[in-house]
């Protein structure tokens, strides 16, 4: 059994926003101050969303160091630092824990995919080399490689792994995971689209993107799930499901970088291969932001 959670409500996977020079830092401050004002529960820093796999070596360690001044110990701050070179992501991690991150998130390898056999070495490899726990991510859609319900049976009694992320979209195993782990991982819904459903499986919160444009709302809905208000959190789930669908009708972060340029706080500007939206999804993005009571 996990003595305490990293986190309970919200946590909002953070753009990395950049400028034609690179990692854009006073609009980073400006981001990370807005979401820390707003009440998000914690925050992610080069995660998928932060376009971590872009960022060369230098810029990962600078943008988690400067994130971590700035949130200045306001709210619990995990790193993103898995990579599909292991031992890069064991640096990284050794990294994340010596300048003060409260948690570590680690993705399934992408491209040289491995078996469930590889994945509990991998992350017990990673975990071992941590003095600060672990969310295993799990996104089959971006990397190809699933965590198996037996698979986190395997690694939950490792002291240095606290949780998931689970983004596979299947409820049933997500619910089978929760029957074979019980108490010894967290639970944090991946996909913003399933909030609800995977809190009401037990799950402690969210992981989200949804989070970059409406941090006060996507925690409040995680908190009446926390509380048991059941019925208002699903009453917020639909509300916001179009936004959210919205927001993911292009690859991630493509659409969120264009939504938090639309409020004002960024450029909109990705790095390659990832382009800006299609003009047609941005327009309908940009409505379903005003439906939502976005100004933009």
């Amino acid at each position: 059994m996990k003595t305490e959670s990293i986190f309970r409500g919200a946590a909002t996977a953070l753009i990395t926003p950049m400028n034609a020079n690179g990692v854009d830092y006073p609009a980073l401050k400006k981001l990370i101050e807005w979401q820390i004002e707003s009440g998000i529960d914690a925050l992610v820093i080069c995660g998928t969303t932060g376009e971590a796999s872009t960022l060369t070596d230098e810029e990962h360690r600078q943008v988690l160091k400067f994130a971590l001044e700035v949130a200045g110990g306001r709210v619990p701050m995990i790193a993103g630092t898995g990579s599909n070179d292991t031992d890069y992501a064991i640096e990284l991690t050794q990294y994340a824990c010596g300048i003060g991150y409260d948690g570590m998130l680690v993705v399934t390898p992408y491209y040289n995919k491995t078996t469930q056999r590889g994945l509990i070495a991998m992350f017990t490899a990673i975990a071992d080399a941590s003095t600060k726990p672990l969310i295993l991510y799990n996104v089959p859609s971006r990397t190809g490689v699933n965590i198996e319900p037996a698979t986190y049976v395997a690694l939950a009694d490792h002291p240095n792994i606290a949780a998931i992320k689970e983004a596979s979209g299947n409820i049933s195993k997500i619910v089978e995971t929760a029957a074979l782990v019980g108490d010894k991982l967290d639970i944090y819904s991946g996909n913003d689209d399933q909030i609800v459903p995977i809190m009401a499986c037990g799950g402690k919160g969210v992981i989200s993107v949804l989070s970059n444009v409406l941090p006060a709302e996507t925690s409040a809905m995680c908190h009446k799930m926390l509380t048991g208000d059941v019925a208002g959190a699903m009453e917020m789930q639909k509300q916001y499901l179009s936004l959210t669908n919205a927001l993911f009708c292009e690859v991630n972060p493509i659409p969120v970088k264009a939504a938090m340029a639309a409020m004002g706080y960024c450029e909109n500007r990705l790095r390659l291969p990832l382009v800006t939206m299609e003009e047609g999804h941005e327009a309908n993005l940009r409505q379903k932001m005003r439906d939502a009571g976005i100004n933009v």
